[in-house]
């Protein structure tokens, strides 16, 4: 079975990131988006997330939420300190997503989280030290 991916966060972050790496790598079907929209609490989200994980086996899933503390992350991290087995992912962005699909392609485990750091460049800060 492939690896999945969801992707959650506040507001429809997650699935507008599914969207930019489809619109980069093309359509995606092992990605989800679960969105904690301005009407929704805490259940409500959670039942969104478990309908959408339902069947896929914990070992083969994985979860990039936006950030840390909020809402989504701490629903999910509650889910794993009641004994799920998830890979749950704080700060997403769309380099760690992009690194995501393309371990996915040649069988590599991801480093996520070193790519995501390293796609947040000041670019004028880089432009500057070329000058010099």
């Amino acid at each position: 079975m492939a690896k999945e991916l969801v992707l959650i966060s506040h507001g429809k972050m997650a699935e507008e990131v599914k969207k930019s790496a489809e619109l980069i790598m093309g359509p995606q079907e092992h990605i989800h988006a679960v969105c904690l929209l301005p009407e929704e609490g805490p259940e409500d989200f959670e039942k969104k997330f478990q309908d959408t994980i339902n069947g896929i086996p914990e070992e083969d899933l994985t979860v990039f939420a936006d950030l840390m503390g909020g809402t989504p992350a701490n629903t999910v991290s509650r889910l794993i300190m009641g004994g799920q087995n998830i890979h749950l992912v704080a700060g997403m962005n769309l380099a760690m997503v992009i690194d995501w699909l393309n371990s996915q392609m040649i069988g590599n485990d991801s480093d996520a989280v070193n790519a995501g750091k390293a796609g947040i460049v000041d670019i004028n800060q880089m432009l500057a030290s070329m000058k010099k």
